[in-house]
């Protein structure tokens, strides 16, 4: 992760000026890794966002056809991410997720499996991808909420990273590991990244 570093410590001041990037709740991003990001997902800059402000050098998980891409294709791998085939089960990506947990690495998953731009995240379908990771991993998961106007992201528009309180694996009460468990541990992640939204929306309200 040396070119992370890198890229982080000579991109940063450029990409928070133009994102225009507040932070809250850091705080909350625990002190040692391995540990599970899940976040609301609005554009291809959400890694960026997230990188910016965690600490930790972050690991993303980019739907494969990225990759194919010339130069953003190299940007991503230069940013620690690995591809992942949508609409199926990519069993190589998994195995790269729980691998690179057990080197006690950071790795980002979007519950929502896709961009969601002008969309309240409340309302959109989630995969349960990220809770079966936990399982498997016996990671944390910390939540977070890229908060912009509207859902869309916009540069030099205000853009906050809002990081909420870590999950631990214990709260997460897994028993066996089974699809129900799957499906309710991702509601407990998701509900969470909702709770932030509704935090910054008490915010905007009494701002006014």
């Amino acid at each position: 992760m040396k070119i992370y570093r890198f890229l982080k410590g000579l991109l940063l001041g450029l990409i928070k000026f133009l994102f225009n990037i507040k932070a809250t709740g850091l705080e909350n991003e625990p002190k040692e890794a391995p540990y599970i990001i899940c976040s609301n997902h609005i554009s291809f800059a959400d890694v960026i966002l997230i990188g910016a402000v965690i600490k930790h050098p972050v690991r993303f998980l980019a739907k494969a056809e990225l990759f194919k891409i010339p130069v953003l294709g190299l940007f991503f791998k230069a940013m620690g991410a690995f591809p992942i085939k949508r609409g199926a089960a990519d069993v190589g990506a998994i195995k790269t997720t729980l691998k690179l947990l057990s080197e006690k690495e950071v790795v980002a998953v979007f519950p929502q499996g896709t961009r969601c731009p002008g969309v309240d995240p409340a309302t959109t379908e989630i995969k349960t991808g990220a809770a079966m990771m936990a399982y498997r991993s016996q990671c944390p998961v910390l939540p977070i909420y890229i908060d912009t106007k509207g859902n869309r992201l916009k540069l030099f528009k205000r853009n906050t990273v809002r990081v909420g309180k870590l999950i631990s694996f214990e709260e997460m009460a897994f028993e066996g590991g089974n699809k129900n468990e799957y499906d309710r541990v991702i509601k407990l992640i998701f509900d969470r990244i909702i709770d932030l939204s509704n935090e910054a929306k008490t915010e905007r309200e009494a701002q006014k």
